[in-house]
């Protein structure tokens, strides 16, 4: 694994962009100079992002999504485990 985080990135388990091993080393998520903590979708090339809106559920179950436009920065919180 490399020391930089996805392109994009979902917290979802459906989606295609779906990464158990980086969510799992955490990924923090700064948008317009603020760091974020509820995003469910990051693009950093596309530029945008997808924060949950409170409680709110789409008529599927899933929580209800705003998208954000704007420069997105991105980085591991922890470092990669060593390996044996």
């Amino acid at each position: 694994m490399t020391d930089t985080p996805p392109d994009r990135l979902s917290v979802n388990p459906r989606s295609p962009h779906y990464d158990y091993d980086a969510l799992v080393r955490g990924v923090g998520v700064r948008f317009k100079g603020e760091e974020k903590t509820t995003v469910e979708e990051y693009c950093v090339s596309e530029g945008w992002i997808k924060l949950t809106a409170g409680k709110a559920m789409d008529r599927k179950g899933n929580p209800l999504t705003l998208t954000f436009k704007g420069p997105v920065e991105v980085w591991f919180k922890d470092e990669p485990a060593a390996e044996a």
